[in-house]
């Protein structure tokens, strides 16, 4: 299926019409285009991506980690909450590894997967038959249809909260996964990286008020045998790896410790 997935769901950067896709292009009743890479993916950011967008290498780490199984249980808590959804966007959607663990869950479902990075949306392009893969930056106007989603999930990921709210259906659902305090905590301290910020979950319920209803948070707790390898991924596939890797790597045990965020989007007149 790959980005007829998203038929009926996209909108044109420029104009915010319709966006169909007939590879090799995809254009609207204006008449702007934009070429479908040969990857499979569709990019609508307009310009070149972002100094700090995932390169090839985090990318890479990025896929080593989530094949080692260390955010199954994760997975597993966001899919438990997305019963009966049949349109989602993935914000921040990386290699499309978590939609595609979400739509498995969901044979009825399809989705978008939207990342700012293009090595990302290559490897997102292939990582299920019910997804597509969109290039755009999450936090400008997100180039999709308004209240075409069932529900939008944003991992990790920049919370563009105006626009979910915008692509939702009235009553949809927004899934938001955030780091605990504890969340690799080891790894974090024996390796001095960046820490988790104070006051998270305060701004993000701010941020959420007005748009979204706060209906309930799950938090995950998973123990994780590290070894150096894995340890070297999870250092390599975030935004640390851009202060570089450190070299005096040994396995270590730690814990994927994270809050699955609940929120239903508020009736608009």
């Amino acid at each position: 299926m790959g980005l007829d997935a998203a038929h009926g769901l996209l909108a044109c950067p420029v104009c915010a019409g319709t966006l169909t896709v007939a590879a090799p292009t995809a254009s609207c009743p204006a008449g702007h285009a934009f070429d479908v890479a040969k990857q499979g993916h569709l990019n609508l950011l307009g310009a070149a991506q972002p100094a700090n967008a995932d390169t090839v290498a985090m990318v890479e780490a990025r896929e080593r980690v989530l094949a080692s199984g260390a955010f199954d249980a994760m997975d597993a808590a966001v899919a438990r909450r997305a019963a009966g959804c049949r349109t989602v966007l993935d914000v921040g959607g990386g290699t499309g590894h978590h939609l595609a663990r979400l739509l498995d869950a969901l044979p009825e479902a399809r989705g978008v997967s939207l990342d700012v990075s293009v090595p990302a949306a290559r490897r997102a392009a292939r990582a299920h038959e019910r997804a597509a893969s969109i290039v755009a930056d999450a936090w400008g106007p997100l180039p999709l249809r308004p209240r075409r989603f069932d529900l939008v999930t944003c991992l990790f990921a920049p919370r563009n909260m105006a626009e979910f709210a915008r692509v939702l259906a009235e009553g949809g659902l927004l899934l938001v996964v955030t780091p605990d305090p504890a969340h690799l905590a080891a790894v974090r301290e024996r390796h001095g990286l960046l820490g988790i910020e104070e006051g998270k979950d305060d701004r993000l319920l701010r941020t959420a008020s007005g748009l979204f209803q706060a209906v309930g948070r799950h938090r995950v707790r998973s123990p994780l045998t590290a070894d150096a390898a894995l340890v070297r991924d999870l250092i390599a596939m975030g935004p640390n790896a851009f202060h570089g890797v450190p070299d005096d790597i040994e396995p270590i045990e730690t814990e994927v410790a994270v809050s699955v965020w609940l929120f239903r989007s508020l009736s608009r007149v």
